[in-house]
């Protein structure tokens, strides 16, 4: 049996400047893989290369099908969602708007997972600033949206990007329970964090990456007893 996401040998470029070198990694259905490692690692371009946002070269299979010349809008919509690292908001439209915006067709053959009562459920803030323009919120807010908008798409698998980047205490404590909420719910995560602090709850496996390669991969007890790794590729241990 496949794996729910399948990179084989993939690697990527901006121009004329490769940023990933033959990267292979999996993910199965419902596990959540942290990914980790130094700023300009490749973690960030490995999410757009699966969403089909940079030029790249190598092979990525989502549930069984391919996703070679596939466009953004057409690898979202077989159940892969996407949470880049600057929250990417409608700064216009309001909060419910950006959040009906993300509320996925019903062509995949079962029924949502997550409704808008579900958002605001999770993060009351935005039940309570609905009607704000997205742009009036605060950075914690804007990730709080952008999340729930992800959620509105019922990924099978989700794409998030530094969810606790520069975010108070509070605010990743809400953004971690609504990753197990989705953990529980089904949800593969594919999890970047330069280190662990979100995902040492809620992932099982771990995969460093440093100069745009896989260096090191195991499941999260092995990888918090390797000291040595930590120190070469994170700079902590």
């Amino acid at each position: 049996m496949s794996a729910l996401l399948e990179i084989r040998e993939l690697s990527a470029w901006y121009g004329a400047s490769q940023a990933l070198h033959g990267v292979t990694l999996h993910i199965e259905a419902g596990e959540v893989l942290a990914l980790v490692g130094r700023n300009g690692s490749g973690r960030s371009t490995l999410a757009r290369a699966i969403m089909g946002l940079v030029h790249n070269q190598g092979e990525l299979r989502f549930a069984g099908r391919s996703l070679d010349g596939l466009r953004t809008f057409e690898i979202a919509r077989l159940g892969l969602g996407y949470v880049p690292e600057h929250r990417d908001v409608f700064p216009t439209l309001s909060v419910q708007e950006n959040l009906q915006l993300g509320i996925a067709p019903r062509t995949r053959g079962h029924a949502a997972r997550f409704s808008l009562d579900d958002a605001y459920a999770l993060f009351p803030v935005l039940s309570e600033r609905k009607r704000t323009r997205a742009g009036a919120l605060s950075g914690g807010e804007q990730q709080m949206l952008t999340l729930a908008r992800a959620l509105l798409g019922d990924p099978d698998l989700l794409l998030i990007d530094e969810p606790g980047e520069g975010l108070a205490s509070l605010v990743m404590t809400q953004i971690g329970e609504c990753l197990r909420l989705l953990r529980d719910r089904g949800v593969a995560m594919l999890l970047i964090e330069q280190r662990l602090v979100i995902a040492q709850d809620i992932a099982s496996r771990v995969a460093v990456m440093g100069h745009g390669e896989i260096v090191f991969e195991a499941d999260l007890p092995t990888f918090l007893q390797r000291t040595d790794v930590m120190q070469e590729w994170l700079g902590v241990g």
